[in-house]
């Protein structure tokens, strides 16, 4: 049944479930979309499908007076697409779960639509489906859906190998950075200067295709910087039983990280190496580092300095994002 509203910026419990859905499906349009489960084109032969899931939470992933609608979308898609392009797949398609308060406005749906179509196209994917519900809470939940071709292996954490280098694509320590100046600031008060921090921490920004060109170029062990750097190399070192050794000439801050510190009487470092949510890729291989890759380390046998070093020492900071 139709509702009719008379509300100029109507609400979702105004116009209800299907008005909702029609919202969604207007701004992130798909051939595949609207029926009762998407159908997906048969994957090439000796190919096969990568899944992946995360969620965003309000209050703890994202804010609204931090984020605009379609930067939440983009960074929704950013996070599931880079575990994906992380196992040297290709994302072709996204799911999303959305729940949401009555009284949340249609024109954040909307928006948040539009931003997540701005990054699956971005991919030459597309928004195939999802559900809506009520919440007490807005809560965003993407499975991303990729491609794997070929007969080489996917890029497992544990196939890390001493004699290899660490390679990544990205910038490394933005993200955290950002965070620190919405925190000190909010979002009106930060400087123009550090406008490329809070892109990186509110709408993530990578450059599609890397995890399959690495994939391609000879690496063996992939992940994404999204809950820390050491942290999320001491998995990769723990599955792989190796030491990961990190470069610091290799990670310097560059000037506007030192900047940004500087302002929030932080230590750059820490956004280095702790930050996360910079969703850069970072892998291990025997050759050299593949197209738009740099160097940021080697993998050694491990030794007591732990599974993660700085210079061959431990690191100054090790903590990392934790759900619990």
């Amino acid at each position: 049944m139709t509702r009719i509203v008379k509300n100029p910026n109507p609400t979702l419990a105004d116009v209800g479930e299907q008005a909702v859905i029609t919202a969604i499906v207007a701004h992130a349009p798909s051939t595949r979309n609207g029926d009762d489960a998407a159908v997906l084109d048969h994957a090439a032969p000796n190919s096969r499908t990568v899944i992946t899931t995360d969620t965003l939470v309000e209050g703890r992933h994202f804010r609204r007076d931090w984020s605009h609608p379609a930067e939440i979308g983009r960074k929704a898609i950013t996070q599931n697409f880079a575990d994906v392009e992380a196992m040297g797949a290709r994302p072709i398609a996204a799911l999303l779960a959305l729940s949401a308060p009555g009284d949340t406005p249609l024109e954040f749906v909307a928006d948040l639509a539009r931003g997540i179509n701005e990054r699956v196209t971005d991919y030459d994917a597309e928004l195939v489906g999802g559900d809506v519900t009520d919440n007490d809470r807005i809560t965003i939940a993407v499975t991303g859906i990729g491609q794997l071709g070929g007969s080489l292996p996917p890029l497992r954490l544990d196939q890390a190998r001493p004699g290899q280098i660490l390679v990544a694509s990205g910038h490394i320590g933005y993200s955290a950075a950002g965070y620190a100046l919405l925190k000190e600031f909010g979002r009106t008060g930060v400087p123009a200067e550090f406008d490329p921090m809070l892109r990186a921490h509110c709408s993530t920004i990578l450059t599609p295709g890397r995890g399959f060109v690495a994939r391609s170029a000879g690496v063996t062990a992939m992940t994404d910087n999204s809950d820390g750097l050491v942290h999320d190399l001491y998995v990769m070192a723990k599955k792989s039983a190796v030491t990961i050794n990190l470069d610091s000439a290799a990670l310097q801050p560059d000037d506007l990280l030192v900047r940004a510190a500087e302002l929030v009487g932080a230590d750059p470092w820490e956004f280095i190496l702790s930050g996360g949510e910079d969703h850069t890729l970072i892998g291990t291989t025997f050759g050299p580092p593949p197209t738009g890759f740099v160097e940021i380390g080697t993998v050694v046998r491990h030794n007591s300095m732990g599974a993660v070093t700085l210079d061959r020492a431990a690191p100054p900071y090790t903590y990392g994002w934790e759900s619990y």
